[in-house]
C-alpha cells in the first residue's frame, strides 16, 4: 500500500510537471497534487494511527464521517447507543481511556432507564474514599504451590493467528507495565507473548497447541517443559467459550502463516479445527483427575478450566467429582454466550449457551453449596468493557474479570467486523504483513496499560460510590435489580443466598 501510494503520487507530479512544460497549465492541479502527497506522506509515517498508515488519505474520510453532526449520525448513520456487539458510546469510552483524554460523558444518560433491562448500582449516601491502591485477588488453593496475585482486569484469551504479531506483542507490554496478565488463547505461547514480558495464561485447548505429538495428542513433557517457564503464571484447560460452546476452535487458512503453524505444529495454510471435545480426558472423573496431573506436571501453579454454561447437571456432577476426589481447580473462567472473538458458526454465536448473568449466579451458588467456593476463584469473561461490567459481574459471583473486545479496541479495533477474513484494516486480527506494519507496538502498548489503568480507577470510584473500598465487598444486593437476581439465585439456591434486600 505505501509502495503503490508512493509509486502514483510520483507518477502523477511527474505528469503534471511533463503537462506544464508541454502544454502550459495552471499550477492549480500541481499545488493540489502536491497538498495530497504531502498529506499521504504524513499518515506514512505517523504511529498513532493504524487505519491512516495503511490507507493514507482515504483513511481520513472515516474520520470525517465521524466528525459529522451528532443529527445526521444519530438518525441517518448509528446512534451512540445501537451499534453491536458494543455500541459507540462504549468503542469511544475505551478510545478515550487508552489516550487517557477526558472520558466524560456529556448532557446525562441515552440509555433507556425505564426499560426492563436497565440495571444499576445501588449507591450509597456514605460514599468512602476510593483506595489509591488497585484491588487484588490472590488465586491458588492450598493444593497449589504457587499462588498468583492477580488484577481484577486483564486480558481474554486471544491467540497468536487471531491477532497479529504486533497486536500480541503490545498486549503483552501494556501487561507487564500495568501489572496483570495476558491470557495467551489456545493457540500456543509465541515469542510475541514472551517477548511483551507481560504474565502469561496459558490456554490450553483440545488442540493442545504447544503441547501436543505428531497425532495431535496431548504431550506430557511438552507441557512440563512450558508450563514451568516463569512468565507462565497459570494454566487453563479451555473448555468451551462464549462464541461457539460445544465446537472447537477455528483459524481460517489464509491466516495460517508458516510462524504460526510451526508454533501450533499443522501444515501451513489450511483451516485449523479444533476437535469439539478434548482427547486427554473423557467425563468428569477424567476432567478432574486432569487438573491434578497438570498442578503436578506444572510444579505447583494454579490449574483452571473455561466454560461456557450449557447443561447445569453436568456441571453439578464435576462439582460432585471434586468432592469426592478431594481435587479441585484454582479457578473456572465463566464465558458468557454473548461472548467471543474471531471466526465462528453464526449459529453457535448467536443460539447456543447460557448468557454471563445467569452462568455467574449458577456457578457461584453451586460452588456455594457443594462448599468448594472458598478454594475455587471465578473469573467472568463476556463483554466486560466498563467499570460497571466489572462491577456487575463481581457482584454476580466474579472474583475477577476477563475482557478480550474491550482490549482489541484498545490497540485500535474499530469493530469493522473482518476478524475471520485476514483484511483487518487496522492490523489487530489479521497476518497481512503490509496490514500489521500499521499497528505501532510501542504507541499500542501504552494504550493498552492506559485502557486497564483508567478502567481499574473507574472501578475503584464506583466502589467509594457504594460505600466499599474492595471488590470482595461487592455482592448481589448492591444492584439495582439486586432484587430480581436474588430471586433467581433463591429460586436455585435457597440455602445460599441471603435473600434480605
Amino acid at each position: 500500500m505505501r509502495t503503490l501510494f508512493l509509486a502514483s503520487a510520483f507518477l502523477l507530479i511527474s505528469l503534471t510537471a511533463l503537462s506544464i512544460y508541454f502544454w502550459g497549465l495552471g499550477y492549480i492541479f500541481l499545488g493540489i497534487l502536491l497538498v495530497f502527497f504531502l498529506i499521504g506522506l504524513y499518515d506514512i509515517l505517523q504511529k498513532k494511527h493504524a487505519i491512516l498508515r495503511n490507507f493514507p488519505i482515504v483513511g481520513h474520510f472515516r474520520y470525517m464521517f465521524e466528525a459529522i453532526s451528532p443529527e445526521i449520525q444519530q438518525y441517518f448513520i448509528e446512534s451512540n447507543t445501537d451499534g453491536r456487539p458494543f455500541s459507540r458510546n462504549l468503542r469511544s469510552l475505551v478510545y478515550r481511556r487508552a489516550k487517557s483524554v477526558n472520558d466524560t460523558h456529556p448532557f446525562g444518560t441515552q440509555r433507556d432507564i425505564d426499560g426492563e433491562n436497565y440495571m444499576a448500582l445501588r449507591h450509597s449516601i456514605y460514599a468512602v474514599q476510593p483506595l489509591k491502591e488497585e484491588p487484588r485477588i490472590t488465586i491458588g488453593s492450598e493444593a497449589c504451590k504457587h499462588p498468583y496475585s492477580a488484577s481484577i482486569f486483564n486480558i481474554s484469551a486471544m491467540s497468536f493467528g487471531s491477532l497479529s504479531s504486533n497486536a500480541i506483542l503490545a498486549l503483552s507490554k501494556g501487561a507487564k507495565k500495568g501489572n496483570f496478565y495476558h491470557n495467551t488463547g489456545e493457540g500456543g505461547i509465541s515469542h510475541h507473548h514472551r517477548d511483551g514480558g507481560g504474565d502469561l495464561v496459558w490456554q490450553i485447548g483440545t488442540g493442545y497447541f504447544g503441547c501436543r505429538d505428531q497425532h495431535g495428542n496431548f504431550d506430557e513433557e511438552k507441557f512440563k517443559e512450558k508450563s514451568r517457564w516463569p512468565e507462565v503464571k497459570m494454566i487453563e484447560i479451555k473448555l468451551s467459550q462464549g462464541a461457539k460452546p460445544g465446537h472447537g476452535g477455528v483459524l481460517p487458512g489464509v491466516k495460517n502463516t508458516a510462524e504460526i503453524a510451526e508454533i501450533r505444529g499443522v501444515e501451513q495454510g489450511t483451516t485449523i479445527l479444533s476437535p469439539p471435545a478434548h482427547t486427554a480426558f473423557d467425563g468428569p472423573k477424567g476432567l478432574v483427575e486432569f487438573v491434578g496431573k497438570l498442578r503436578e506436571l506444572s510444579g505447583g501453579k494454579p490449574i483452571g478450566f473455561k466454560l461456557c454454561v450449557g447443561r447445569t447437571e453436568e456441571f453439578v456432577n464435576l462439582c460432585k467429582e471434586m468432592v469426592a476426589l478431594h481435587i479441585w481447580p484454582d479457578f473456572i473462567t465463566v464465558d458468557g454466550a454473548e461472548g467471543g472473538t474471531g471466526a465462528a458458526p453464526l449459529e453457535f454465536s448467536d443460539s447456543v449457551g447460557l448468557p454471563l448473568e445467569p452462568a455467574l449466579i449458577f456457578v457461584n451458588g453451586t460452588l456455594e453449596k457443594y462448599h468448594l467456593r472458598e478454594h475455587i476463584k471465578v473469573i467472568a469473561s463476556g463483554k466486560a468493557i466498563s467499570a460497571f461490567s466489572i462491577i456487575k459481574n463481581i457482584a454476580m459471583g466474579a472474583d475477577i474479570c476477563n475482557s478480550a473486545r474491550g482490549f482489541m479496541f484498545s490497540l485500535g479495533c474499530i469493530q469493522a467486523l473482518r476478524c475471520n477474513t485476514n483484511e483487518c484494516p487496522t492490523g489487530v486480527a489479521t497476518q497481512k504483513g503490509n496490514l500489521v506494519k500499521g499497528l505501532v507496538v510501542t504507541d499500542k502498548a501504552e494504550r493498552v496499560y492506559n485502557f486497564h489503568k483508567n478502567t481499574v480507577h473507574a472501578v475503584q470510584e464506583l466502589l467509594g460510590a457504594t460505600g466499599h473500598t474492595h471488590t470482595e465487598e461487592i455482592s448481589i444486593h448492591d444492584l439495582v435489580k439486586g432484587d430480581e437476581m436474588v430471586k433467581l439465585a433463591n429460586r436455585y439456591f435457597p440455602d445460599t443466598v441471603n435473600t434480605q434486600v
